[in-house]
C-alpha cells in the first residue's frame, strides 16, 4: 500500500465491521432470552462470556508475543474469520445458555485478534499523531459496539438472526479489507521470539504502570456502562408509565456518539496533552456515575436522553488517549503483546463490575446501584494524578 493517507481509513473500516461482533449478542438479547427460555440473568452471563474469552484470548496472544511475532494482518484476518464462524453458530436452534455462552466465549476469543492487534497496526504506521489515529480506531471500535442495535432496529420485522448474521458478514468483509490493503507498517519492530515473561516485563516501566492503572479504572465503568444502556431505559419506563423509547435506536445513538468523542479527543489531546485530557473525560464520566441516580427521578424524558448522550461521549473519550499513553510507554519491540496485556487485564475487571450490577440490578430496583460504576474512574483519577504520564 503505497500511499499512507488510505492506511488510517482502511483500518478503521476493517476495525468497524469486526468490533461489530462485539454486542451481536446484545442486540438481540430480549430475542435469545424468549427463543431459548433463559432468565434475565443471561444478559450478564452472557456480556461476561464475550468479556472473557476476550480475556483469554489476550492472554494467549500476549504470553506467545503473537501479534510481535507474525505479519498482524494476517493475524486480524484469521481472527476475523474464526470470530465471524462462532458468532454465526448462534442462530442455530435448540441453544442453552450454555452453548450460547460456549459461543460467545470464542467470538470474544478471537476478538483478541482483532481489536488489540489492529492498534498494534495503527502504531506501526503512525508515529507523530498517534492519539489522533488511535481517536480514530477507538472510534470504530465504538461504532462497531453500536452497530447491532441499530441492525435491531433496522432488522424489527424480519428475523432476529439477520443481526447475527449481518454482523458476521461484516467482519468476514473486514478481514479481507485489511489482509489484502495492509502491509506490515514502517515502525513495526519483530519480537525476537517467544519469552514467557515479555508479558509481566512490560509493568517494570513506572510510567507504563501508571497509565495502565488510568485504564483499569476507566474500564471498570466503560463496557458496564454499555452493557445497561438497554436498562436505562427500561428502568426509567418503569417509573414513568406513560413514557416509551425505541431502546434500540436510542442504545445505538448513546453507545454510537461515543465514536466521535473518541475522535475528537485526539485532536483535543495534540493541544492539551494526552494525560491532561484523559483526565478530565474520565473526571466527566466520573460525575455522571455519581448523578445518574438522581436523573431516574425527573419527569423530563429528553433531559433523561441528552444525559445518557453526554455519558456516552465522554465515558470512552479517554480510552484511545490510554492506550496512546500505553503504547508511548512500552518497549518497542513488544509493543503488541504491551497493549494486549493491557487489554487482557482492563476487560478482566469488566467482568468483575458487569456481574457485580447484574446481581444488584436483579435484587434491587434502586437507581443507587450505578454509582458503584464511579470506583473505577476515581482509581484512575488517582492514578493519574500522582504523576505526569505524558
Amino acid at each position: 500500500m503505497k500511499s499512507s493517507k488510505f492506511i488510517l481509513p482502511i483500518i478503521v473500516i476493517s476495525q468497524f465491521c469486526c468490533t461489530s461482533l462485539w454486542f451481536a449478542g446484545n442486540g438481540v438479547m430480549p430475542n435469545l432470552i424468549e427463543n431459548f427460555n433463559l432468565n434475565d440473568a443471561s444478559i450478564g452471563y452472557l456480556t461476561s462470556a464475550v468479556q472473557f474469552g476476550f480475556i483469554s484470548g489476550t492472554f494467549i496472544f500476549a504470553l506467545f508475543t503473537i501479534a510481535d511475532r507474525f505479519s498482524p494482518s494476517k493475524v486480524f484476518f484469521i481472527s476475523a474469520i474464526l470470530g465471524a464462524a462462532f458468532n454465526l453458530m448462534c442462530v442455530l436452534d435448540n441453544q442453552t445458555l450454555v452453548s450460547l455462552m460456549s459461543l460467545r466465549f470464542l467470538t470474544g476469543f478471537f476478538l483478541a485478534g482483532i481489536y488489540p492487534v489492529g492498534m498494534k497496526i495503527a502504531t506501526d504506521y503512525y508515529d507523530k499523531g498517534l492519539g489522533k489515529s488511535l481517536g480514530y480506531l477507538v472510534g470504530a471500535l465504538v461504532l462497531g459496539t453500536a452497530l447491532p442495535h441499530l441492525l435491531k432496529d433496522l432488522f424489527t420485522n424480519s428475523s432476529w438472526k439477520h443481526v447475527l448474521i449481518a454482523t458476521s458478514l461484516l467482519s468476514i468483509f473486514g478481514g479481507l479489507l485489511l489482509l489484502i490493503f495492509i502491509k506490515d507498517g514502517p515502525f513495526s519492530t519483530k519480537s525476537k521470539g517467544f519469552n514467557v515473561l515479555s508479558c509481566f516485563n512490560v509493568f517494570k516501566n513506572i510510567e507504563f504502570r501508571k497509565a495502565s492503572f488510568g485504564y483499569f479504572g476507566h474500564m471498570w465503568e466503560l463496557y458496564t456502562f454499555w452493557t445497561f444502556v438497554p436498562v436505562l431505559f427500561l428502568m426509567y419506563q418503569k417509573l414513568h408509565h406513560n413514557i416509551v423509547f425505541n431502546i434500540p435506536l436510542l442504545s445505538f445513538a448513546i453507545i454510537g456518539f461515543g465514536s466521535i468523542s473518541c475522535i475528537l479527543s485526539g485532536y483535543i489531546s495534540e493541544k492539551l496533552g494526552v494525560k491532561k485530557t484523559a483526565f478530565h473525560f474520565l473526571l466527566l464520566s466520573c460525575l455522571c456515575c455519581l448523578l445518574s441516580p438522581l436523573i431516574f427521578y425527573q419527569p423530563n424524558k429528553t433531559l433523561f436522553i441528552i444525559f445518557l448522550i453526554f455519558w456516552g461521549l465522554v465515558v470512552i473519550a479517554d480510552s484511545p488517549l490510554f492506550s496512546t499513553l500505553v503504547a508511548k510507554n512500552a518497549p518497542s519491540e513488544n509493543k503488541g503483546t504491551a497493549l494486549t496485556i493491557v487489554n487482557c487485564i482492563g476487560f478482566a475487571i469488566t467482568i468483575i463490575s458487569i456481574q457485580l450490577l447484574t446481581t444488584l440490578q436483579v435484587s434491587s430496583t434502586s437507581s443507587f446501584i450505578f454509582i458503584i460504576l464511579a470506583i473505577g474512574p476515581i482509581f484512575g483519577l488517582l492514578a493519574l494524578k500522582k504523576k505526569s504520564v505524558s
